[in-house]
Order: C-alpha cells, then sequence, then structure tokens
C-alpha cells in the first residue's frame, strides 16, 4: 500500500521522526534550498502536515498542498496556524493539548522563584566568591504574596493550584467567570494588576491577546511587582515592558517566550532584573515524548477514518 505523503515543517525529536517515516513519506521542508520549487515538485501528492506551534502553517503554504487533508500540530497554541482558511476549506486541525499544561505551569512558578528569590544572582553570588566577603542582599519572598492570572485555562488553573499550595491569595482576569474555581474573579486587567504582586500571564496567542500586558498594566502592577510569561510572546507590549524593566517600574520578570523569538532584542541581555528562558516551558523528556505521541495518533486516526484525539477544527 502506497504510504500517504506528508509534509513536516520543521525538525522533530528522533524517536518521534523515525515512526513518521515507517508510515508515511515525510518532505522536509526546512531541509528545502528553494521552498517554492520543492513545494511545486511535491506539493500536489502531499495529504497532511506536521507542524509545530511556533511555525504554524499559512493559507499560503495551504494553498500550495491542494490534496491537503489535515494538519498536525505539535504544540498546543495555534494562532500560527491559518485556521479561517482551513476551515472554508475542509481542513482538519489537531494540536497537542493537556499532555503539556503541568510542565508549563511548573516552569511558571520555577521562574517566579528565579525571580523573586534571584536565584541565579545567589549562584553567581557563591561561584564568584563574593559570599566569603558578605553576605548576599535580601530578595522578596513568594509564599503568602497576592497573585493574579491572566487567562483561567488550562495552564491558568494548574498554576493556581501550585501557588494556592504556597499560601497565595489568587485572582484572575478572563473573559468570563469561572463558577467551578474558587478564586477572585476581576474583570478588569489593569485592576487585577494593581492588586497584584505577581502577574502571570497564560494567554492564549492571537490577534484578541496581543499586547494586552501594555504600559498600562505594567504601571500598575508597580514597583514591588513581579511580571510571568509562558504564553505568547505576543501578549506583552515588549517595548513597554523594557520600558518599566529599565526603570523599574516594575521589580522583575520571567520570560519564556518573546516577540520576536529566538533573536530577542539584545536589551534583555544586559538586565538583571529579568529571568530569561528559550521557550522551553514543556521542554522535558517525557512531555515531549507525549506531545509527539499525539500528534502521531492524530494523524493515524485520520488516516484510519477514526475520530481525532484533539480536534481544534
Amino acid at each position: 500500500m502506497t504510504k500517504p505523503e506528508i509534509l513536516m515543517m520543521g525538525p522533530y525529536p528522533a524517536w518521534d521522526l523515525e515512526d513518521l517515516e515507517s508510515n508515511y513519506k515525510v518532505h522536509r521542508l526546512w531541509e528545502a534550498a528553494d521552498r517554492a520549487a520543492f513545494l511545486s515538485e511535491v506539493g500536489g501528492n502531499v495529504r497532511a502536515i506536521a507542524t509545530r506551534g511556533e511555525i504554524g502553517a499559512s493559507a499560503e503554504l495551504m494553498k500550495a498542498l491542494p490534496g491537503l487533508e489535515i494538519v498536525s500540530c505539535y504544540g498546543v497554541g495555534t494562532d500560527a496556524i491559518d485556521l479561517s482558511h482551513a476551515k472554508a476549506n475542509g481542513i482538519r486541525v489537531t494540536n497537542t493539548p493537556n499532555v503539556l499544561t503541568a510542565d508549563v505551569a511548573d516552569i511558571g512558578v520555577g521562574l517566579l522563584l528565579a525571580v523573586a528569590r534571584q536565584i541565579p544572582r545567589a549562584d553567581r553570588y557563591v561561584r564568584d566568591g563574593h559570599w566569603c566577603n558578605a553576605n548576599m542582599h535580601l530578595v522578596t519572598r513568594v509564599h503568602g504574596k497576592r497573585v493574579g492570572i491572566v487567562g483561567m485555562g488550562r495552564i491558568g488553573v494548574e498554576v493556581a493550584k501550585r501557588l494556592a499550595a504556597f499560601d497565595c491569595p489568587i485572582a484572575y482576569f478572563d473573559i468570563n467567570r469561572r463558577d467551578d474555581l474558587p478564586y477572585t474573579f476581576v474583570p478588569n486587567l489593569i485592576a487585577l494588576a494593581g492588586q497584584s504582586e505577581f502577574l502571570i500571564v497564560t494567554l492564549a496567542g492571537g490577534a484578541s491577546t496581543q499586547g494586552v500586558i501594555n504600559a498600562d498594566v505594567l504601571q500598575a502592577l508597580g514597583g514591588d511587582g513581579i511580571l510571568i510569561n509562558i504564553s505568547r510572546g505576543s501578549t506583552v507590549d515588549e517595548a513597554a515592558l523594557l520600558d518599566a524593566l529599565e526603570r523599574n517600574v516594575i521589580k522583575g520578570a520571567g520570560l519564556d517566550v518573546f516577540w520576536n523569538e529566538p533573536n530577542i532584542d539584545e536589551r534583555f541581555l544586559t538586565l538583571e532584573n529579568v529571568i530569561l528562558q528559550p521557550h522551553h516551558a514543556s521542554g522535558t523528556v517525557e512531555t515531549r515524548q507525549a506531545m509527539g505521541k499525539l500528534v502521531r495518533d492524530n494523524l493515524a486516526a485520520h488516516f484510519a477514518r477514526q475520530p481525532l484525539l484533539t480536534p481544534v477544527i
């Protein structure tokens, strides 16, 4: 039987690629020197796209694949996939929710601890021999502090559970109140920032959330406030954030995502009050294996004419 042909937008771990290549004819777009020519050559036979959340799939790309049936995304975020085009053309889209939720929540708390307790600076303090001369300066506690969560979806709920164990009062901003949660709903984002010492962003990306963490929100968070972003770089007005960090409008920030990643603004590299992560919140062996399996299982279900496991459309 002829193997279905799929287009891979970017590299996957070896354990996923081996499985995909055993079941499909895989075309590696990221290795093509001339992508337009490559798509012209193979695009007519491609029935599926295997992509990553940060790469997505544009309408232009999908138009170059007349036989496209499904886009399977390695990641939760689908803001880089043109869902309107896919839906209008009967193209199914899947993602990998739930399997990475706990890891992302873990890194959110880890970033908060790293910023508040200044863990990287403390490590350098010991390594550089300063401890022999004097004790390190005092830092900020986490337990008992007021936390505001921006976006109370799966990841927001997991962050709240973790910080509730730190005896932190939890409030949140979202489109609607969630009656199934014991936390305080605040319908105004600036008001939430104003009452919070730690503001943790767990929103989905996309046009509706672009730049919602702006200068006014950061001003409301204030000089004792810490911002953590484990959502998408697009949710924060990065110019406003850099200004706030440089002028100490807020105390600090922990960032796993950036506007122009991986080519981030170099001003971040000079700041002592920000902890930087390479968009690696889900970067554990266990979670990446589960994500890859879900991508593969969705493709297998589609070609077996079975219900998709995690459909977006």
